[in-house]
């Protein structure tokens, strides 16, 4: 056993290797878009590295000789193996079955919200809401390859007009990556993972794969999970059957569904679900959102 997992660390040391040195080549071209600055995440991540680098050059040169030391790096280093050999699995595994529980689920579980889900298949969520999603949350996620740098950049420019009033700027692709391996809140550490993830399942997962795990798993109200579960209850029939105007009602509560309601229906969800079928309407004839709705 023990023979086995040295040998699964160093197979997956070379994984990594691999894994980072690609993403940050592609996070280094992205965010070196003139004009472009996403809370300075360059820099940021410099920083970041460069800290890595300082100490570990300080553990080898310094410290690695005091015991207790010694010992608290190995358990740090198995720690780390164990969470990307287990998040990499889950990332392959990801590519053929929806997560059996996320962390958001099981925090509104305990917070007294109850869990009502109902994972379908793609063929069974309908054209509606697929397109009812795209139209409300990410309108060039079949272009883009995991972020949208515009959104961001108009999401920053209102942020900063509205301190109160904060806006995201994520796509599909990060929400799925959010709310598959990671948790809600965080900050910029939990951000910073969560582009590594939107990264890797953008890299492995089909557009269609990403936009199914989103539709099952993206919380539509207090304690309800996936379309499905919120086409059942709100309006007592399967989500391939939803009207455009029900779909879009679904999908105007995913920015905050804990808030937002469509039984009984909030202004706020009436006024914005009719925004978004004038949008799902506009898409209707891309011919790149067809052939993922499809």
């Amino acid at each position: 056993m023990k023979k086995t997992w040295t040998t699964l660390k160093k197979i997956f040391t070379w994984v990594f290797v691999a894994h980072i040195s690609w993403f940050l080549v592609f996070i280094f071209q992205k965010f070196s878009v003139v004009g472009f600055t996403v809370h300075n995440l360059k820099t940021k991540m410099l920083l970041v590295l460069a800290l890595v680098v300082v100490i570990g050059l300080v553990y080898y040169f310094l410290l690695r000789k005091i015991v207790i030391v010694k010992k608290i790096a190995i358990i740090l280093k198995e720690v780390f193996f164990i969470a990307y050999i287990s998040s990499s699995l889950y990332l392959i595994v990801g590519i053929f079955f929806n997560p059996p529980v996320t962390l958001t689920q099981l925090s509104n579980l305990l917070q007294g919200y109850g869990l009502s889900r109902d994972y379908i298949s793609y063929d069974d969520m309908g054209p509606n809401i697929k397109l009812a999603v795209i139209a409300s949350e990410d309108q060039l996620f079949p272009d883009h390859d995991g972020f949208d740098l515009k959104a961001i950049k108009v999401a920053m420019k209102y942020n900063q007009r509205h301190p109160t009033k904060q806006r995201g700027g994520s796509t599909i692709s990060q929400q799925t990556a959010k709310n598959v391996f990671l948790f809600q809140g965080g900050g910029f550490l939990r951000k910073g993972i969560e582009v590594f993830f939107t990264f890797s399942i953008e890299q492995l997962w089909s557009k269609r794969t990403i936009l199914e795990r989103y539709l099952n798993i993206a919380e539509t109200g207090r304690g309800v999970f996936g379309v499905q579960a919120a086409a059942k209850k709100y309006f007592n029939k399967d989500a391939k059957n939803l009207s455009m105007y029900e779909a879009a009602q679904i999908a105007a509560c995913l920015p905050s569904p804990k808030r937002y309601s469509v039984k009984p229906l909030s202004n706020y969800v009436a006024g914005r679900a009719a925004n978004i079928v004038r949008q799902m309407n506009n898409l209707a004839t891309d011919p790149d959102v067809q052939a993922i709705i499809k």
